[in-house]
């Protein structure tokens, strides 16, 4: 199968999870994250589209962090302050991201989205490489993927230049990937 074909499937099996699950899922995942070895600095989430896992129950339970969005820019994924209840905007592609005037950080730690994923931490995205690229020019910061269980794959095709994810956090479990 393809990545194209993996992404379908795997996007099919979690918009086929209800409403409530994917739900109570993401108070399950957020006491997970708040379980995991978080670097000192700003951790990067993401505003949910579609029936994405949801991590912003995170910022309830780790309210001593700085907090970024996501911001889509000609040079890529920037990201910027965020703080809950702060106003969004809508960005490309339909993203909520924080205001334009919002401070640009750089992430110690970023909660990722993505499409399937496999053991290895290896994720497919959606297939336009902004997350991608984001990870390459963030080498030192701790990733976690965020996903349903449904979600996984046996084997994710990457390349030699895919940046592994450190975490995946599901509603059954963490899944450490990188050598301590």
């Amino acid at each position: 199968m393809t990545k194209a074909d993996l992404r379908a499937a795997a996007l099919a099996r979690r918009e086929a999870l209800p409403s409530a699950e994917r739900s109570e899922a993401a108070e399950v995942m957020a006491e997970l994250i708040a379980c995991l070895p978080l670097p000192d600095g700003p951790l990067a989430l993401y505003w949910p589209i579609r029936s994405e896992a949801d991590p912003r129950p995170v910022a309830g339970l780790l309210a001593n962090h700085i907090f970024c969005l996501p911001a889509v820019s000609p040079r890529g994924l920037t990201f910027r302050f965020w703080a809950p209840g702060d106003p969004l905007e809508t960005g490309p592609f339909g993203l909520s991201e924080p205001l334009a005037g919002a401070p640009e950080i750089t992430p110690a730690a970023l909660i990722v989205p993505l499409a399937a994923f496999d053991r290895r931490g290896h994720r497919i995205g959606y297939g336009k490489g902004f997350y991608d690229r984001a990870l390459a020019s963030l080498p030192q910061a701790t990733t976690i993927g965020l996903a349903f269980a449904t979600q996984e794959i046996d084997h994710v095709p990457d390349e030699p230049h895919d940046r592994a994810l450190d975490f995946v956090v599901t509603e059954r479990e963490i899944i450490a990937t990188r050598t301590p």
